[in-house]
């Protein structure tokens, strides 16, 4: 049984990782670590995590539909690929044994800390990609690029529903390697895909009966929370420091977990 600071904390820990998603992302590099110490064995904590967080992903994907448009066709070919993998990787997790994932656990902590380091960098990559493309308007062309995109970013899902923090890095780099698009369309891309994915693992996991629902209640209400405080903020806070600062909890947070080992 929980007691209701044990809640309170998930849920601030929740808030945090809303109001972080929203203005840089990596929110689940602190909500993850906080259930794990609060003793929560570490499958049910990221089982228990993905379901709280699921609402997150769509207020990200409302918030960019109007870069959406145009891009059906994109969807239509991306979004399977994407739920197949979220499903994909949520029976990977179980499959494994929970010994194997937590000897994982630092080592994903610290690849979703160095992805996250890196975004900018892809970001920028994908500006100057943009730039030089030629006829990117080709409707032939662009449906080629989705194509071949398709194993990559059912690839990219599957890790997400395995674990998930540094999926919309990966996303977002896989989607600027084969589809000609400005920055701006293809993070409201990216922001779908990694919705799908999510959702797709979370409707997976809830037949699995390892979700603690008062966490996952509590934390989803604080995700909203954070995600809606973090849109009324985004103004005044750097994201690039706040990034940098997650980077360094989550490479702290994962040095931690890998003494622990």
């Amino acid at each position: 049984m929980l007691s209701g600071s044990e809640l309170a904390l998930a849920g601030l820990a929740a808030v945090a990782a809303g109001l972080i998603n929203a203005l840089a992302g990596g929110g689940t590099l602190v909500s993850f670590p906080t259930l794990i110490a609060m003793g929560i064995p570490p499958v049910i904590a990221n089982i228990t995590n993905t379901v709280a967080l699921c609402p997150g992903y769509l207020g990200g994907a409302l918030a960019q539909r109007a870069d959406l448009r145009g891009q059906g066709r994109r969807l239509l070919i991306l979004v399977p690929a994407a739920i197949i993998g979220g499903v994909a990787g949520g029976i990977l997790l179980l499959a494994i044994s929970a010994q194997t994932f937590q000897l994982l656990v630092p080592f994903l902590i610290l690849m979703a800390a160095g992805l996250l380091a890196v975004q900018d960098r892809v970001k920028a990559w994908i500006t100057i990609h943009a730039a030089r493309a030629q006829d990117a308007t080709s409707e032939g062309r662009d449906l080629t690029g989705c194509r071949r995109a398709v194993l990559p970013v059912g690839l990219a899902a599957v890790y997400g529903g395995y674990f998930g923090p540094g999926l919309s890095v990966i996303v977002l780099a896989v989607l600027g390697l084969f589809i000609d698009d400005n920055l701006t369309r293809l993070n409201a891309l990216k922001q779908c895909l990694s919705l799908a994915v999510n959702t797709a693992a979370a409707i997976f996991f809830l037949f699995t009966g390892l979700v603690i629902w008062p966490l996952a209640l509590v934390m989803a209400v604080g995700a909203l929370l954070g995600g809606a405080a973090g849109g009324t903020i985004a103004g005044r806070i750097d994201p690039a420091r706040l990034r940098w600062t997650i980077v360094a909890i989550g490479i702290i947070v994962g040095v931690v977990f890998l003494v622990r080992l």
